[in-house]
């Protein structure tokens, strides 16, 4: 049997690979190699099902509810004599919003409102009966454009709106729509042209519509293990490699707990209307409706190009959900949007270690400057 020789790569060798390998010490290799890769992921997860940490962090309480949806006002922790302008920060449908509020020293609302900025985070909820039947023209028309409405009334100005992730795509809509209630718009790490590098999840979706729309019949929403099996297939392999280093840290450890803490929220997810699934599974990532001009609201194109408030939109350039490419394209659409290059992932740019250098605070100079 031939040795595989040193310093050869695969194209080079043109026969069968059991030429170059003997093939049980080779297939034992592997099996010990994958039985030893699962028993440390069953032993990551065990650790973190184990470990003591709790959120603790209460979030204000709110100051305005529309069915499940809340306004929750951070203003009142702001440390300055002198308060800014009114900012409202809006994240995505399929998560938690605590994601801008995970722990006192990762918190983009509570450094916004230390910051002096009248920080108010809209707080979706979870959908209640009369929600299930939601699409995103009710989000929009329901429940966004009514709390900017009620933020103006409050402060006597109209607020800067921040979007994260989903959350952006749909403040475009508000910012097109009511210009008189949005005075600028932030975007950070948000989707808009959904075929970018997305080939794999256009043929899986399309693959699977029969069934999600049979689920989505029958539950009358998108659950949650649905959703984190969609978010799962975007990167396989990452449960397993995340869990497996998560084995070998020490429990008492920083790292640790601020890995529990994330994956906390990560679990922590909730439902989707079946209408508002539906349009963005099948409309957005399937047909692209966002970057192909076929997105409306009402008999309303919402086509960035006719957004006239100052624009910035934070891309994070190791986004492993939202492909930058896609971020950026809704950036050149818009008439002289700012663009800022993150070097970080989508959920690191909002909670990890250098979010507070690298957005948290540049995003607000432009909050305060614009």
């Amino acid at each position: 049997m031939a040795a595989l020789a040193a310093g050869k790569k695969p194209e080079d060798f043109t026969g069968a690979w059991t030429d170059y390998l003997d093939p049980a010490p080779f297939l034992d290799s592997v099996t010990r190699e994958a039985r030893s890769r699962l028993e440390t992921f069953v032993a990551g997860v065990k650790a973190y099902q184990a470990h003591s940490h709790r959120r603790a962090l209460a979030p204000p309480p709110p100051v305005w509810r529309s069915g499940s949806a809340s306004l929750r006002a951070y203003e009142e922790t702001g440390s300055g004599p002198d308060k800014g302008p009114p900012v409202v920060f809006i994240p995505s449908l399929i998560n938690k919003a605590y994601i801008l509020d995970l722990a006192e020293d990762r918190s983009l609302m509570r450094t916004a409102a230390a910051a002096g900025l009248r920080s108010f985070l809209l707080d979706w909820g979870e959908p209640n009966e009369a929600e299930k039947n939601f699409s995103v023209e009710d989000y929009i028309d329901g429940i966004i454009i009514p709390a900017l409405e009620e933020v103006k009334t409050r402060t006597g100005q109209a607020p800067r709106l921040v979007g994260y992730c989903m959350g952006g795509t749909l403040a475009v809509a508000p910012a097109l729509l009511r210009p008189d209630l949005v005075s600028a718009l932030a975007l950070l790490a948000v989707p808009w042209d959904f075929h970018v590098d997305s080939d794999a999840s256009r043929f899986l979706i399309a693959l699977a519509r029969g069934p999600l729309e049979v689920m989505l019949e029958a539950e009358g929403h998108a659950s949650v293990d649905l959703l984190q099996a969609l978010f799962a297939s975007l990167d396989p392999t990452l449960a397993g490699r995340k869990f497996r280093r998560f084995a070998g840290l020490d429990p008492a450890s920083e790292p640790a707990r601020r890995f529990v803490e994330l994956e906390d929220w990560l679990n922590d997810g909730v439902p989707l209307a079946a209408p508002v699934a539906r349009e963005v599974i099948f409309g957005w990532y399937g047909a692209n409706a966002p970057a192909m001009g076929a997105w409306q609201v009402g008999d309303t194109v919402i086509n960035p190009a006719w957004i006239s408030c100052p624009v910035a939109a934070f891309i994070p350039s190791q986004d492993r959900i939202v492909p930058p490419e896609s971020a950026r394209r809704l950036a050149r659409a818009i008439p002289g949007a700012e663009v800022h290059d993150v070097s970080l992932g989508h959920i690191g740019m909002i909670a990890g270690g250098s979010a507070q250098r690298r957005v948290y605070e540049p995003l607000i100079q432009w909050l305060k400057r614009v």
